[in-house]
């Protein structure tokens, strides 16, 4: 049983580390449900306090991620349109790639900032370019929070052990 909880949970944090890349993979919050059904089905695996330090690495990559094209569009000089127009491109460039989620937020801070705030072609471009950096940026921090989940996990939970007939002989 502990074998098979322990693939399971595997399985999980390998699809999360690929969701924290792909777009409508929900990444994290698959890493942290691993954990967490792993901790209910091997009682004493991991202590509330441990789940609740992978909760406060889950909840900044979920922070992370929301404010990191804006703050990104923001800082290149981006208006309120911008910032509505990236998560727009976002939204709508998820259900296709991570390329097209990428161009989308560009493309949704451009557009926004030269039609509906009346910007110049340079400074809708220059916010466009802050969406790109803010995208990247917060991919990344997700991606650095996966990856603590996942040490946090390691340095906590016992690991299993091996049936008799799966030992080296000797």
């Amino acid at each position: 049983m502990e074998i098979t909880v322990w693939i399971f949970t595997t399985l999980f944090v390998m699809a999360g580390l690929v969701g924290v890349l792909v777009p409508l993979i929900p990444g994290t919050t698959l890493i942290l449900l691993a954990f967490v059904i792993h901790a209910l089905v091997l009682p004493g695996s991991l202590s509330w306090g441990v789940l609740g330090w992978i909760g406060l690495a889950w909840f900044s990559s979920v922070v992370i991620d929301f404010l990191g094209v804006l703050i990104g569009t923001r800082l290149f000089g981006g208006t309120k349109w911008g910032m509505a127009g990236a998560t727009g491109g976002a939204f709508i460039g998820m259900f296709f790639s991570l390329p097209a989620l990428l161009l989308g937020t560009i493309f949704g801070a451009v557009v926004a900032e030269k039609y509906a705030a009346k910007r110049t072609r340079q400074e809708s471009l220059r916010a466009g370019f802050g969406a790109a950096v803010g995208f990247i940026l917060s991919t990344g921090g997700r991606l650095i929070c996966a990856f603590i989940m996942v040490a946090i996990f390691l340095a906590c939970a016992p690991w299993p052990t091996l049936p008799s007939w799966a030992t080296w002989p000797g």
